[in-house]
This record gives C-alpha cells, structure tokens and sequence, in this order.
C-alpha cells in the first residue's frame, strides 16, 4: 500500500506543476498582449507628456487586471452577462491593439534602420496604430451586429438525382446567442432565412452561449424557420459547456429535427438524400451519457447509393465524412477567424477556415463563416453570413 501511496501522491503533485506552469504559461502570454501595446502608444520613445503617459498607463493597467476578474464573473459559474459583455469587449479592443502595435513595432524598426527613428516618427507610428485600431473597432462592431449577408454557392454532387436539382439548403453555424442581447437580430435572420424560400435548413451547432433559461427568447424565433424538406440541427462545442441534450430538445421543441447521431431521409421528385447529423467532437470528453461524434451510428441502415449531407460542427469531422464517403458535410465553427490575423491561428487547428473545399475523391466541403460571433462583439475581415448552398445533380 505504501508505494501506491507514494505513486499516488506523485501524481498529485505533478498534477499540480503542470496547473502552475499553466498558470505562469496564461499570465505571461496576457501580459505580454498588454504590453506589447502601451510599448507602442506611450513608451518606445514617443516621449509624451507626463500626463498622457500617466493617463494611458493607468488605463493599461486597470484593463488588465480588470480582464480577468471580468471574464471569469462572466464565464465562470455566476455567468454574469454585465461582466461578459465587458471582458468580452476587452478581450476584442486588446487583441486589435496588439496585431496593430505589432505591425507598428515592425514599422518602426523599419524606420529605425533607415535612420528616422527620431521622437516624431515614433508619435506617428503611435498615433496611426490607434487610429487604425479605432476605426476597425467601430468597423468590427457594426459588422458583428448587423444582418449577415447571404452567400449563395453552387454544389454539384455527382450522386444527387435530378429531382433534387436546384435543392436550395440554407445553412445557419454559430449564432451564439450570449451575454448581449439579440432578440431583434434573431428575428431578422430568421426572416432574412424564410426569403429565401428553403427546401432545408441546417443549424451547424453553437446555438447560444449560457443556460436555456437565459437565451431562450433569442433562440424563439428560430421555431418560425420555414423549409419545405426539413429543418435539421446538430450540438457545437459550445453546447458542451452547457445544456448540450437541453438544447436538443428545446430544438425539437421549436420544431427541429435534432440529428443526435441520426439520420433523415428527404425525397423530392422520386430522388432522396440523406440529411445526417453527428454531435460535436468534444461530446465524448463532456460527461454526458451517450453523447459523442458517431457517425457509423448516424448512417446506421443508410442506403449505399444515396448522396449524404452530413451536419458536423467542426470542419475537422472532414476526415471520418470521407471515409464514410459522405458526399457534401456542412460545417461552422471557425467564423472565418472573426477578428483578423486570428484566421491564421484557426487554420492550425481546422483544415479548412471558410468557403467549399474538396477531400478525398467524393467528399466536399462547407464551412460557414458563421451569422454570429463568439466572445468580442467584432468581425473584422470576416463577415458573417447566412450561406445559401444550391444542389445540383451532374448534367
């Protein structure tokens, strides 16, 4: 017993280092995305006055100790909606900073080498990142809030029957109902989805952030979504931080078929398609009974011959779709990388960030930049949209 102990008790502490040089890794990497912006704007020999650079350092210093404590009342267990919206908010303005103080710093080395790193060449590059900066904030915001725009793309699957031709199939990802309330936008996008007179409609999961009870009325006038097929929705990973089977169920509620590893089976024309739905990959690691990404459940007693859509979150399901050899997958997740250069850091976790792709012989590829947005109430170079995908069977 004494070495099981012992074993035991090592674990233990390993367990702790690897939480502290966790800790140390998050607190170096938000100080560092601080910092690297007052260096810019008030120091790096700008040379301002006193009260300038007293003023910007204060309000530097107050945001980053004001971020964290902001975020975790708002994420954390009292999900306070003042505190997310405000954490939120500082997580979007301290990232554009820093992309911007970035390139400034670039700039400036750049001018330093060529002899005109002088006081006045520093206040101007300081004085452009902010206004950059500004700008695309305000840009950002409008962007984020407003009626996504939709994205019609043509997609020929080689299986399709010609009596699905022209099959219009609406695709919603990410309207990530949260702490800022949406309401009216919910219901813009739903009758902004209903003229576009849809044969189905697939909701590619992270349909809120937060309880049932909290964004239930955001999420109400997706029960006015009109298809002439179907209207299918599948679990994100956001609904893994929550009320994943909840949210399932107020779908059906509303009147949604929720493809927890199943499939439907639509007909137009005496030619069918397979309308196939698996839950997001971090089902499995949730805790939950009987959630987790199955798709040989999901086309359980499938007929071989029929084209498949499949509904998956993440465009990284991608790789099990092709060896199915589903014909398109649907997908969201990524929201086109929402506030520039953050695309660059998705693509190192997803094989795709936006638009149609091919993989493999057979399988292609949607992934939606998303209707809404995650966290920082910006989209900068990356609207979002309500994709509009039209099925064509080969000519």
């Amino acid at each position: 017993m004494e070495p099981a102990g012992r074993e035991s008790a090592g674990r233990g502490r390993a367990a702790r280092w690897r939480r502290l040089l966790g800790g140390l890794v998050v607190l170096a990497v938000l100080v560092f995305l601080f910092f690297l912006p007052w260096w810019v704007l008030l120091a790096s020999g700008t040379g301002w006055p006193f009260p300038v650079a007293l003023g910007g350092g204060v309000l530097f210093g107050s945001a980053l100790v004001a971020f964290p404590v902001m975020m975790a009342l708002g994420h954390g267990r009292r999900q306070s909606d003042a505190a997310a919206r405000t954490g939120d908010t500082i997580l979007g303005v301290i990232w554009v900073l820093f992309a911007w103080s970035a390139l400034g710093g670039v700039l400036r080395l750049g001018l330093v080498a060529a002899g005109a790193g002088g006081q006045t060449a520093a206040r101007g590059v300081a004085v452009a990142v902010a206004v950059i900066a500004a700008l695309l904030l305000a840009w950002g915001y409008t962007e984020a809030m407003r009626l996504p725009r939709v994205r019609q793309v043509d997609v020929t699957l080689p299986r399709l029957g010609a009596g699905l031709d022209g099959t219009r199939v609406v695709v919603l990802a990410d309207t990530h109902y949260g702490p800022i309330d949406r309401a009216r936008w919910s219901a813009r996008v739903v009758d902004a989805v209903n003229a576009l007179e849809p044969d189905i409609v697939c909701h590619a999961g992270d349909i809120a952030d937060g309880t049932i009870a909290k964004r239930r009325e955001q999420a109400a006038p997706l029960g006015r979504v009109r298809s002439r097929l179907a209207r299918v929705y599948v679990t994100g990973n956001h609904e893994y931080l929550g009320e994943a089977q909840g949210w399932l169920d107020e779908m059906a509620r509303l009147g949604w078929d929720s493809l927890h590893n199943r499939h439907v089976v639509v007909e137009r024309g005496g030619d069918r398609l397979v309308l196939a739905g698996v839950d997001d990959r971090t089902a499995a690691s949730s805790g939950l009974a009987g959630h987790r990404a199955d798709l040989p459940l999901a086309l359980a007693e499938v007929t071989p011959d029929l084209p498949v859509l499949l509904v998956a979150h993440q465009p990284k399901q991608v790789a099990q779709a092709v060896a199915a050899g589903v014909d398109l997958q649907v997908s969201g997740h990524t929201h086109g990388g929402q506030i520039w250069p953050f695309h660059y850091l998705v693509r190192l976790d997803q094989p795709v960030v936006q638009g149609l792709s091919r993989h493999g012989e057979r399988t292609q590829l949607y992934t939606s930049r998303g209707a809404g947005y995650w966290g920082p109430p910006f989209r900068i170079f990356a609207p979002s949209e309500i994709s509009l995908l039209v099925l064509r069977s080969p000519a």
